[in-house]
């Protein structure tokens, strides 16, 4: 029985919010490590390390608010490794996005895939700093 068994029995209606969460809590796959950046109060960006990856080996999606990165690599050269430290196994890694979120352009520099995300707020909804008088 999971934590969240006993709340789906006791709501009604709340059932993707609490999807949500349980899929949220039980994500423990860290690979690839990432990092979520907010670069400004609506602009964000997420970087994944992809050391051994190139572009054509890495898939993004937005697919109902859900943002899936997918990578991997045929292992068909028969390379003899004496230490294979750097990773490059299949993943599949998904963050969930709110609605108001659009993915403005994914680019992969040096290893690195960076997806940019915009938070395409209403005006009266986003942040504004009110003068002191």
């Amino acid at each position: 029985m999971t934590t969240f068994d006993s709340v789906y029995s006791t709501t009604l209606g709340f059932d993707k919010l609490f999807y949500n969460a349980e899929t949220f809590f039980n994500n423990h796959d860290k690979y690839p490590h990432h990092n979520i950046v907010k670069v400004d109060d609506l602009t964000y960006k997420i970087e994944l390390a992809l050391a051994g990856f190139t572009k054509e080996d890495v898939s993004v999606d937005h697919i109902e608010g859900t943002l899936h990165v997918k990578g991997g690599k045929d292992e068909q050269d028969k390379v003899n490794y004496l230490h294979k430290g750097i990773g490059s196994r299949r993943f599949h890694k998904s963050f969930r996005l709110a609605d108001t979120i659009e993915v403005k352009e994914a680019t992969f520099n040096n290893g690195i895939l960076i997806i940019e995300l915009y938070n395409n707020l209403p005006i009266d909804k986003q942040p504004k700093h009110i003068k002191v008088n």
